[in-house]
């Protein structure tokens, strides 16, 4: 955790944290909140007065924070909620003495609360541990990476109320911690006591049950967010907040990244790598050259069977270069600083970790992405001594048939035409038979004349029969 509050480097390596699930902890913070001092909690745009009617939906479900102390003429509460005040908060009736400020009298009615979706990424931001706003710089999260992951750290932030919608296509949301109230919870046993609390019912809602783990990812390598089974609610909530579908690009073919909504200008490098890869190290190699925005992160690649049936997925490490170009130059930068990192990729990859990498460009000159790749070559020493051992099986093979010392057994495959016959078997080695008296036996004569019969056509005389028996 303390990596995070490091000042050493520019906040380009600040902001790099918050890609990273790996050894540092990435902290997340939920922006909106349902205090009564929130003036875009009414539907007056503003927070209620002496005067004023308050009235809360008797059927909707509220956690409300109350900083202060306050007079109202009168309120209606829902039938399901809570109040939490803080200390000297409170209210009481107002005695219509004269305020300067609030001689309307109006109704002011406290605003549905139940909209705000956790899978909306424009409701988070990234902090440092203490809820301090992380400076944006130039390295971004891809969409999906702007909702908690799943080795990330979530703050409520303190002295706040909130009510969020759960709703997933996953049954469970793993975290590592979450912070309500100033209060940290970060390991399962203290969340699920918080659950059992009055609170918690009025906070979450929805079919995703949130779960805290107390543990970081365990791969030096990084660890997916986890966020891909509700991509798309993650897109559509996006979409909704922009009040359209994604921009039009400047580039006419847009690179569509892992885990992001729009398309992009610029460049994508996908690095396989290796055991000895370790995804902080080289986000830091990368942050001294960085000329562009970028966001890197472990992700899975789906794959498929003749481009259509789902097989399995593989994991790699995902780059988006982007830059803030227009026109033909739009994307150039990322460009080239994709060419730079596949040539670092050339020269250091096997020592990086990286076994290949390929990369993807779009830019406002180009009508189609570019790709390119490049693969190293790892032969160890057991590849090696493997097949200098065939090459001397197989050569001493063809000595031994050359000298006559080895004689291999002609393989015959039967054809089709080959079970037009049936073989002829063998004679038996030795005779296990006995004389059969029914065999080798003329058949009866007829008498002169008579015809024989049409159906007649072998007939053996049977020892065991008596002709004399039938005849009459």
């Amino acid at each position: 955790m303390a990596a995070c509050c490091t000042m050493k480097r520019p906040f380009f390596l600040l902001g790099v944290l918050q890609l990273l699930a790996a050894a540092a902890a990435v902290y997340k913070q939920w922006i909106p909140n349902t205090n009564f001092e929130t003036a875009s909690n009414w539907d007056k745009g503003r927070v209620p007065c002496a005067s004023d009617v308050v009235h809360f939906e008797k059927d909707k479900v509220v956690s409300v924070f109350v900083r202060s102390p306050h007079e109202l003429t009168d309120m209606y509460l829902p039938l399901n909620g809570e109040f939490v005040l803080a200390a000297g908060a409170g209210f009481t009736a107002f005695d219509g003495s004269w305020d300067p400020g609030c001689d309307s009298g109006e109704t002011v009615r406290f605003a549905d609360a139940e909209q705000h979706a956790w899978f909306d990424p424009t409701l988070w931001q990234d902090v440092f541990p203490n809820g301090e706003l992380k400076p944006s710089g130039r390295i971004f999260s891809v969409d999906e990476e702007r909702v908690p992951c799943r080795y990330d750290d979530v703050i409520f932030q303190a002295e706040t109320s909130f009510r969020v919608n759960t709703d997933s296509s996953q049954q469970v949301i793993h975290l590592r911690s979450i912070s309500v109230m100033g209060q940290e919870l970060s390991t399962p046993t203290s969340w699920a006591g918080y659950l059992q609390g009055p609170s918690a019912p009025l906070q979450f809602h929805g079919n995703g049950t949130l779960q805290v783990t107390g543990t970081g990812c365990p791969d030096k390598s990084g660890c997916a967010c986890g966020n891909t089974l509700d991509g798309p609610r993650i897109c559509a909530a996006l979409f909704r907040a922009l009040g359209r579908r994604c921009p039009a690009p400047v580039c006419q073919s847009p690179l569509q990244p892992l885990g992001h909504c729009c398309g992009v200008c610029g460049a994508t490098i996908s690095l396989d790598f290796t055991p000895d890869f370790d995804l902080q190290k080289y986000q830091d190699r990368l942050i001294q050259e960085l000329l562009s925005q970028m966001a890197i992160s472990k992700v899975h690649k789906a794959q498929t069977f003749l481009g259509i049936i789902p097989r399995s997925s593989t994991p790699l490490i995902q780059i988006v270069l982007i830059d803030d170009r227009a026109g033909v130059q739009a994307g150039t930068t990322a460009e080239q600083l994709a060419a730079d990192i596949m040539e670092d990729v050339a020269q250091h990859g096997e020592a990086l970790g990286i076994s290949s990498g390929k990369v993807e460009v779009a830019t406002g000159s180009t009508s189609s992405g570019q790709v390119g790749s490049h693969t190293l070559s790892r032969i160890t020493a057991g590849t090696v001594m493997g097949l200098l051992f065939g090459l001397v099986f197989l050569g001493g093979i063809l000595l031994l048939y050359r000298k006559g010392k080895l004689r291999l057994p002609a393989l015959r495959f039967p054809q089709p035409w080959d079970r037009l016959e049936d073989p002829v078997s063998a004679a038996p080695a030795s005779d296990k038979g006995f004389d059969n008296p029914m065999f080798n036996v003329e058949p009866p004569r007829t008498d002169p004349g008579e015809e024989t019969p049409k159906d007649l056509q072998v007939f053996y005389l049977n020892p065991l029969y008596d002709a004399s028996e039938t005849e009459t």
